[in-house]
């Protein structure tokens, strides 16, 4: 009573502390206490060898067969397992009473080897501290990655689909850009060559209908400059030219005279016959968008703002000779003003200086000074000083249009048709080359969706594992605990660390 005064515990009070061992150093605390042999290894093999010749010859009993699949067999099996062999053999009892069959002899002998020196309990702490430092974990962080790839290859198969979905739209915005429906590419390209000769009268038309304005620009600059048309000469004469005589021969421009016959120019490559299957793409049911064409890296450099540049690297059939006799218009000669590059080209940079006058003139008369330059044009001719801000708006828009109708992207690629075979390969490559882009981004959607299943399944055949493994460390640290409990008049033991957190 003395000693409970003081604050000292009774033998019932220190009976009922509990043990406390760290799971990762259970198999030290063990060794040190002299529950278990040091060199406990050696022994455990030996019984490791009786145990896999005892598995070769077992009774068909379902628990039994249940214990021995994919199972580390231990001690605390072992018992079970001569538990159920005592039902089994019952028949081979002798008078006396014991077991006169080798399976239970064997099994017998495994539990009396485990028993001696406790090297069970030193296996089973050995087992339960692999488990929770290493095999638990090692499952656990695999289907982390299955997790992690999984992730991974959504993303990608996102980005592999949207990819494809992009170079399919970019496909159908050039088809659409061109006005070819993609299925024959290098034959519709070639196809649209016919529509050039409607284009070109219309231009025609329209460029008709800028005679006055030409005839007041000439007036203009002849007022301002103080000189005469002789001495000036003509302003925009090729635009001049073809307001009065229309898209004519070259030859005609050239000599002033019209040609007693002309020789036309074939362009071979519009002779070919058609692509064999291999140029045939099917994307049926598919509409078309409008929107730029994006030819990648291929050097092509289109813009849309000011002069029109397309830059394909390509030589033009610009060499065809026209030397011949007087009157005959071949080669050059026998192509119209719009055909000819170097016309086609004047004629835009005229229409541009017309377009350049007509915008200044606008902004003048818009703004605070037109009352100074109405003062100024009071002695002009009358096709100068008569014009309203509305005509010359009138007029800026149309020759806006004629300039905007010869320098688009698609009226570049018809001008570039005409000129060039290489071209025409080349914009038919750069089309398929759309094409194969999105098959490939297609293929590489389906192998990583494909990689993210397998991952999946992966994932699903761990998981059972890593709850199977848990269940039987856990049974472990319960038969451990137990044991070593016995050893300590039934105190408690607790088994601490990560061992609680599996």
């Amino acid at each position: 009573m003395q000693g409970t005064k003081n604050g000292e515990l009774t033998a019932k009070q220190i009976e009922n502390l509990p043990v406390d061992i760290s799971s990762s150093k259970l198999l030290d605390w063990l060794i040190d206490r002299r529950h278990v042999n040091l060199k406990w290894q050696s022994a455990a093999l030996v019984v490791r060898e009786k145990i896999n010749h005892a598995i070769q010859d077992m009774p068909e009993v379902e628990e039994i067969k249940k214990l021995l699949a994919g199972t580390y067999i231990n001690y605390f099996h072992c018992l079970r397992i001569v538990a159920l062999l005592k039902v089994s053999e019952e028949s081979s009892k002798n008078m006396f009473g014991y077991y006169s069959s080798q399976r239970m002899k064997d099994w017998q002998e495994i539990v009396r080897l485990y028993e001696k020196d406790n090297i069970y309990l030193a296996e089973a702490a050995h087992m339960l501290i692999r488990n929770v430092g290493f095999e638990v974990p090692s499952l656990k962080k695999q289907i982390a990655k299955c997790q992690q790839l999984q992730s991974e290859c959504s993303k990608k198969e996102k980005d592999y689909a949207e990819s494809a979905s992009s170079a399919r739209d970019e496909y159908k915005q050039s088809c659409k850009q061109l006005g070819i429906k993609g299925e024959k590419i290098r034959s519709e390209l070639l196809g649209l060559v016919s529509e050039l000769p409607q284009t070109y009268r219309s231009i025609e038309e329209q460029a008709r209908k800028l005679s006055e304005v030409v005839e007041f620009y000439q007036a203009f600059v002849q007022f301002v400059s103080g000189s005469d048309e002789e001495s000036i000469g003509d302003v925009c004469p090729l635009l001049k030219f073809l307001t009065q005589h229309g898209n004519t021969r070259v030859y005609q421009w050239r000599t002033g005279k019209v040609p007693d016959r002309v020789e036309e120019v074939k362009l071979s490559f519009l002779e070919e016959e058609e692509e064999t299957q291999e140029d045939e793409i099917d994307f049926s049911g598919i509409e078309l968008d409008t929107g730029e064409i994006d030819f990648g890296d291929l050097g092509i450099s289109i813009e849309n703002e000011g002069a029109e540049t397309i830059d394909f690297d390509i030589e033009i059939n610009d060499s065809i000779t026209t030397e011949g006799e007087e009157g005959v218009a071949r080669g050059n000669d026998a192509l119209c003003l719009f055909e000819h590059i170097p016309t086609r080209n004047q004629f835009i940079n005229e229409v541009l200086e017309l377009q350049a006058f007509l915008g200044q003139r606008k902004v003048e008369m818009e703004g605070d000074t037109d009352v100074l330059t109405f003062n100024q044009f009071q002695t002009a001719p009358t096709v100068v000083k008569t014009k309203t801000l509305h005509y010359i708006t009138t007029m800026l828009a149309q020759v806006d249009e004629i300039y905007n109708r010869l320098t688009e992207t698609r009226m570049q690629h018809l001008f570039l048709l005409i000129g060039s075979p290489k071209y025409v390969d080349r914009l038919a490559d750069s089309l398929k080359q759309k094409v194969s882009l999105e098959e490939k981004m297609l293929a590489s959607r389906e192998a990583v969706k494909q990689k993210r299943l397998d991952c999946l399944e992966d994932q699903t055949k761990l998981e059972p594992r890593v709850d199977a493994l848990v269940g039987r460390t856990r049974e472990l640290q319960k038969q451990i605990a137990g044991d070593i409990s016995k050893r300590y008049k039934n105190r408690p033991v607790n088994l601490m660390g990560a061992i609680n957190s599996l």
